[in-house]
């Protein structure tokens, strides 16, 4: 995480981040602005990732799925927290409960949350997100490694599973009747030329 200015005494609030331009890329944590740090393959594995579950939804309608442009602000132990993971989905059944209108920001969680790793991600600051993750509640997080072309499934209760790219995937609780390799979300290896 980057901090965008030096930390200050004054803590931001997510309206104030909402009403700042150009924040696509910014979260906040502990009142501060911090930048999400990104490169061309974690984006491109987050717009795969993001392509794969839509095709799904689109014949098993039973939940929305979201890029990491929506900002969640579901964090209890702390209101001017908020967070983007790259790839969230949330069921049909829990957004028609949410109070008409659009505040901005999600205030409930995610029942998948996925965060794509970067070659500038520090791993603290990865272990800290999924803390952050799991105190607010969040039931199901994938982190996926373009690198290594993996995904770790972490259950909000359990131990973490590694998935490489031959194993099948599923997100039984978030996503029902959904499972594709791993492999598929991801770019296909290019052979290199002799």
């Amino acid at each position: 995480m980057t901090l965008l200015t030096p930390p200050t005494s004054t803590r931001f609030t997510p309206a104030d981040l909402l009403a700042m331009p150009d924040n696509a890329g910014m979260e906040l944590v502990d009142g501060q602005i911090v930048e999400k740090e990104v490169s061309t393959n974690s984006s491109e594995v987050e717009g795969i990732i993001l392509s794969v579950i839509r095709v799904f939804l689109l014949t098993h309608p039973v939940a929305k799925v979201f890029p990491a442009s929506l900002g969640y602000t579901c964090f209890p132990d702390d209101p001017d927290k908020m967070r983007k993971p790259d790839v969230t989905v949330v069921s049909l059944s829990r957004l028609k409960d949410l109070p008409e209108g659009d505040t901005g920001y999600m205030p409930i969680v995610p029942d998948l949350a996925v965060e794509v790793l970067s070659p500038n991600d520090v791993i603290y600051n990865v272990d800290k997100k999924i803390d952050e993750y799991f105190s607010a509640g969040f039931p199901l997080l994938w982190i996926a490694d373009p690198i290594r072309r993996e995904i770790t499934v972490h259950p909000l209760k359990g131990r973490p599973v590694i998935f490489t790219a031959d194993d099948e995937i599923t997100a039984q609780s978030a996503l029902p009747g959904f499972r594709c390799k791993v492999s598929e979300f991801f770019p296909p290896i290019t052979a290199v030329a002799p």
